[in-house]
């Protein structure tokens, strides 16, 4: 499973590539970071859908550019704009563009990934998205018309985006979109990671923000099977 690098519109970015055991060719997925970057658990994440049949590639959107670049990538999962948009075009081009790949690519992300997941939805070639504790716009009826499938998860603990499940649930019904949308109460945010935190313990579970292992299986499920029925069906 090896780091490699591809050339997105901003500059030639790292990158990292979970190939299926089995033969090719396969359906792709793009993988898309949390805050944190493109670490070891997101790396994971990639391997998980590699061992299910899934080209994965996790595109490192940071790529060592500083703090400036954490920022605004931050700020663009929520707004809509910014140049990593191209970036995760250029990578689901990139999966495309390989002879193991079918040409069918969905997206997932997480935390900050998932914001990115929703708005590229609809301004991609994605077959479908799957959102993970991202945010949800007031304005998500206008802002996704036109989007492909999209499985969600949130945690009903996860204090930072209380609600956006419903909404999400209500623009996809509103839209017409196929989407299985599903909040679990024990979880928080960032229940499907297992990162390396300095915040102790007990800070962790005052904010929600650890991983539910529950919840987490359960979400990879539903996301296993949304992804069979849209990526190969």
């Amino acid at each position: 499973m090896p780091d490699t690098s591809y050339q997105a519109s901003s500059a030639e970015l790292k990158a990292y590539l979970a190939v299926p055991s089995e033969e090719g060719p396969w359906p792709g997925v793009v993988v898309i970071q949390d805050a944190l970057g493109l670490s070891d658990d997101i790396k994971a994440q990639a391997d998980r859908l590699a061992a299910n049949g899934y080209l994965a590639f996790a595109p490192d959107l940071y790529s060592g550019r500083g703090v400036r670049c954490v920022a605004a990538t931050l700020v663009a999962s929520r707004s809509g704009k910014g140049p990593a948009y191209e970036d995760i075009e250029a990578a689901r081009r990139w999966l495309t563009e390989r002879d193991d790949c079918t040409g069918t690519v969905g997206i997932i992300g997480f935390c900050m990934g998932g914001g990115f997941a929703l708005l590229s939805a609809p301004r991609y070639e994605f077959a479908a998205s799957s959102v993970n504790y991202g945010e949800v716009p007031k304005d998500a009826v206008e802002r996704l018309r036109g989007t492909c499938p999209i499985v969600g998860s949130y945690g009903g603990r996860d204090w930072t985006l209380r609600g956006r499940a419903s909404r999400l649930e209500k623009a996809l019904t509103e839209l017409g979109v196929a989407h299985d949308v599903k909040e679990y109460p024990g979880a928080g945010h960032s229940f499907m990671n297992k990162v390396q935190t300095p915040v102790p313990g007990q800070l962790v579970n005052l904010t929600a923000f650890n991983y539910h292992e529950a919840s987490a299986e359960d979400s990879w499920r539903r996301i296993l099977a949304f992804f069979e029925e849209h990526l190969r069906g």
